[in-house]
């Protein structure tokens, strides 16, 4: 997607707190203003141990319209008791009082460490002092970096039937990815006008074919949040067939900020995208799908360029869709390694250098159905055990 004209009525900014380890060498608290009210959705991780600014923020988007988001890394507040939930709320109130709105208007977000006293005095801190523009985009996604290796910012337009609409989405990301949220943030910003309903509607499709279709190392995190804010400063209604277009920008969006995510995924050297066809369902074929992206012995087989197909085909056995492997049929890139229920001859070398390339193909066809549905995963090395062997260290 191409970098266009910034969102109206958004100004942006990132500021130095020290969270971690109180030296303020990094970029590591960001804010996101609307000079109006927004209406906003938010789709929140499905882990059972949740973070104290999951459930603060989740109150407030219920609660009605936002004006802002104020976001840390370094420090997840997650599993920080009575006080982690009094600290969030004063992140809010520090941003309301920066932004000259009710610290109900303010989402909260965090990533990082879990179980360390969030230094929400060192925050607010930080946050008076951020200058906020139209364009410091990168700052703030950088600001929210943990184990990521780059920034993650996607920018697009819509041609509506009454005028063009802007949109932004900042992520971060690098694991603990896995569906059903993973540990992710991501803010999705537009000028649109779109009624809170259909927001309401729109994000939880985006999610399902984006954020949920991606795995790293299979673990779900404490913090995972995904916000979408419209302030309607476009003066472009999206209703009607335009609402349908705005739908699929959206998704769109998500998608390619995931992608990026699991491309920067911890020790990641490639990504595999895995379509499944021909299941009884959609939702047999999404299971299958994600339960291959996740499988070790498929994670090592890629990272190893194993031609192992084997591997593929009983992920896929295993992971509660419907599976006949008579009428089964396997692809890796163009090669067909598994045919309607028998090993295929193919030229090994051929496939060891396509799963030898840094994005890789994988079809598996169950001849059962017309579902169908996509996943992507990551190989699994060395590397990533060594980020997570001393991750608090």
């Amino acid at each position: 997607m191409a970098m266009t004209t910034d969102v109206a009525g958004f100004s942006v900014g990132a500021g130095m707190a020290g969270v971690k380890d109180g030296t303020p060498r990094r970029l590591d608290v960001a804010l996101i203003v609307s000079d109006r009210p927004c209406a906003a959705a938010g789709v929140f991780t499905t882990n059972q141990v949740i973070a104290a600014p999951c459930v603060v923020t989740r109150r407030h988007v219920e609660r009605g319209r936002l004006r802002g988001i104020v976001v840390n890394s370094g420090n997840a507040n997650a599993c920080t008791g009575p006080q982690g939930e009094q600290d969030a709320i004063a992140m809010a109130e520090a941003a309301a009082a920066k932004i000259g709105c009710d610290p109900h208007e303010v989402a909260v977000a965090s990533t990082g460490v879990i179980g360390v006293p969030l230094p929400v005095g060192r925050i607010a801190a930080a946050v008076k002092e951020i200058v906020l523009g139209p364009a410091r985009w990168g700052d703030v996604a950088s600001a929210i970096m943990t184990t990521d290796t780059k920034p993650k910012a996607i920018a697009t337009e819509l041609t509506l039937s009454t005028g063009t609409v802007h949109l932004r989405g900042v992520a971060k990301g690098a694991g603990m990815i896995h569906p059903n949220m993973a540990t992710l943030l991501a803010f999705v910003l537009t000028d649109a006008d779109v009624d809170e309903g259909a927001l309401r509607e729109i994000l939880p499709y985006a999610a399902e074919s984006s954020f949920n279709a991606i795995s790293v190392d299979g673990d779900t995190s404490t913090n995972d949040t995904l916000l979408v804010l419209a302030n309607g400063a476009s003066g472009v209604k999206a209703r009607g067939k335009d609402l349908g277009a705005f739908k699929g920008t959206v998704r769109a969006l998500c998608e390619a900020l995931a992608r990026e995510i699991v491309a920067d995924g911890e020790g990641v050297t490639r990504v595999f995208e895995v379509m499944v066809r021909g299941a009884v369902s959609d939702d047999d074929a999404k299971r299958a799908a994600r339960t291959i992206t996740t499988s070790n012995l498929v994670k090592t087989a890629i990272h190893g360029a194993d031609p192992n197909w084997g591997r593929i085909l009983a992920a896929a056995g295993r992971s509660g869709a419907r599976v006949d492997a008579s009428r089964a049929t396997v692809r890796i890139g163009e090669v067909v390694v598994f045919d309607s229920g028998a090993p295929r001859a193919f030229d090994a070398a051929r496939v060891r250098a396509i799963i030898s390339q840094p994005q890789i193909w994988i079809e598996v066809e169950l001849g059962l159905g017309s579902g169908k549905a996509h996943a992507w995963g990551t190989d699994l090395s060395a590397e990533y055990v060594r980020i997570n062997a001393d991750y608090t260290t």
